[in-house]
């Protein structure tokens, strides 16, 4: 008997583990302890002796080994259709000579790599947002007034309606912060209906793209006291508020919520169509004609336009 380091073998005819001699049945088998089940009972009878034969049966051995583990471990892939399912596809093996699936497949597995066709996604579509239309200009009674005493101690006589909506406005109530305005809070002389219908008109036409026009309070339908004002009693007043940069037809917040080249632009036609003064809040920095656009306090949010009596 002869050794090396990590090997031994043994001069004599004894067969080694994992060998056994073909068509020798009887033959004493070597029983070692802590072995059983591991390795083949090994037969004694001529073998091929040397280094080179311990060799060579060391590495048979081996790859013996090897082949059962592979047998045993079922290595498994994983095919992600989509964002939420997942199918585990079991790996193939060699079995017998034979490929085919392995046995612990799982029964719910229908589908094999080659059932799936991959398709280019297809671009989306891109849904425009469904605008509302603009309503149709609704009719005007036009009435023939008269706007008598002072725009904070008079009365207006045979007034018009402004329509609580239009195509270029919405109406806003100040006294209870909502939208429309009450119809009875929106009568004033012909020539003040007029003016503003007018000068909305020509600002949407220059600024397609704007929000409409919130108008706020003119006056009563027989002008007087109208609360929330000291004025707004004969017709001749009426309070726009500025447009806000979020395009909502809405009263703007007191700061931050203006749209000052829109606001600006509103306030240059109101001018420009007559109005004989317009006050605006002081921090607006709105500018205009000296004594026609007047600074004053609590109209941070919308502009007071008032028309000369006809």
């Amino acid at each position: 008997m002869a050794w090396r380091d990590g090997e031994v073998w043994l001069d004599a005819d004894l067969l080694w583990f994992r060998e056994q001699r073909q068509g020798t049945p009887g033959t004493p088998a070597l029983a070692l302890a802590g072995t059983a089940g591991r390795f083949d009972p090994p037969r004694f009878g001529p073998v091929a002796t040397g280094l080179a034969a311990s060799r060579r049966r060391r590495l048979e051995a081996k790859s013996a080994r090897r082949r059962r583990l592979a047998t045993r471990t079922v290595p498994a892939v994983a095919l992600v259709v989509g964002s939420a399912t997942m199918l585990s596809i079991a790996a193939l093996r060699e079995s017998a000579g034979a490929a085919g699936p392995l046995d612990a497949d799982p029964p719910s597995l229908t589908f094999r790599l080659e059932d799936f066709t991959f398709k280019p996604l297809e671009p989306p579509v891109v849904r425009k947002p469904v605008v509302a239309p603009a309503p149709e200009t609704p009719r005007v009674e036009w009435n023939r007034a008269t706007s008598t005493g002072l725009p904070y101690a008079g009365s207006l006589i045979d007034g018009t309606q402004l329509p609580v909506e239009g195509p270029d406005w919405v109406t806003w109530n100040p006294a209870t912060d909502s939208s429309p305005n009450l119809p009875g809070r929106l009568w004033g002389h012909e020539r003040t209906i007029r003016a503003v219908l007018s000068v909305l008109a020509d600002y949407r036409a220059a600024h397609p793209d704007a929000p409409r026009v919130v108008v706020g309070d003119i006056s009563s339908r027989d002008g007087g006291w109208l609360d929330e004002h000291v004025s707004h009693q004969n017709g001749l007043d009426v309070d726009v508020y500025y447009p806000r940069p979020d395009g909502r037809a809405t009263a703007p917040s007191p700061t931050g919520g203006i749209d000052r080249a829109l606001s600006q632009d509103l306030l240059d036609r109101f001018v420009a169509a007559g109005a004989r003064m317009v006050f605006v809040g002081y921090s607006t920095g709105f500018d205009g004609p000296s004594g026609v656009v007047v600074p004053y306090p609590n109209h941070e949010n919308h502009m007071h336009v008032r028309f000369a009596a006809p």
